[in-house]
């Protein structure tokens, strides 16, 4: 995958301030709040910073944690994975392997095989009807 690189003043032109404090910054929306929490239509989920394929609907669940939640992502190259230390805890923050925009955090509590829970925030993503 080729990576999309862009200045600070173009991902600042790009993106709205939200989308921007969540890619860019590592921000997190309210719980509740986002636009996909309770979207279960069929289709697939893209990256909000540069449109990279990210997750199929056919993943996403209603897990209660406030954020949209998928099982997996649509391929194992579509994000990357890194070692998030920050507010006290030890998580394994997601990152879109396109644009390095930050998505949300992967936890071992999900349903289906691999027992993953992507918690991702609607303001990272944009979503593709089928």
């Amino acid at each position: 995958m080729e990576k999309l690189i862009l200045t600070d003043d173009e991902w600042r032109a790009k993106l709205t301030a939200e989308q921007y404090h969540i890619l860019r910054q590592a921000g997190t929306e309210r719980a509740f709040t986002g636009e996909y929490d309770h979207t279960f239509a069929d289709g697939t989920y893209l990256c909000g910073g540069c449109g990279a394929q990210l997750f199929d609907s056919g993943e996403k669940y209603n897990s209660g944690c406030g954020w949209p939640a998928f099982t997996a992502p649509l391929e194992g190259e579509a994000i990357d994975e890194h070692r998030d230390m920050s507010h006290g805890m030890i998580r394994t923050e997601v990152r879109c392997a396109r644009c390095d925009g930050h998505l949300g955090h992967v936890f071992p509590d999900g349903p289906g095989p691999n027992g993953l829970r992507y918690c991702i925030n609607s303001a990272s993503l944009e979503f593709k009807p089928r």
